[in-house]
């Protein structure tokens, strides 16, 4: 009875954050310039594909999650297909913890020189 929630926290502890951090990043597209058509058209691209991924990551989530509460509830063991959906979340969240859901590095500031230029 301990696998299920073994799985519940993996999906908690690990796809839910990524979730909210792949949201957060969604619309964040850095080297792009939204003047030039060119650039626009690939902006939009990675804002569809890093919708349809993040969508991906919410309903196998809500999957994982439904499919070992209710085993843990009604005492019956996991079937099968649930650990394999379980090891795609967790790649997928991997996927967007390490793209667009990592936190932005702030640019290092060089310290001022307090001899004259």
């Amino acid at each position: 009875m301990w696998v299920p929630s073994l799985l519940t926290a993996g999906v908690v502890l690990l796809a839910l954050p990524a979730l909210l951090l792949g949201f957060r990043g969604l619309f964040r597209h850095r080297g792009y310039s939204a003047a030039e058509p060119a650039d626009r058209a690939s902006v939009v691209t990675i804002v569809v594909l890093r919708g349809v991924l993040l969508l991906l990551l919410l309903t196998i989530s809500a999957v994982v999650l439904v499919s070992t509460i209710g085993a843990m509830v009604a005492g019956v063991e996991l079937h099968g297909m649930v650990y394999v959906l379980f090891a795609l979340d967790l790649l997928v969240a991997a996927l967007v913890l390490l793209t667009f859901g990592r936190r932005e590095r702030r640019p290092v500031r060089r310290r001022a020189s307090p001899a004259a230029r």
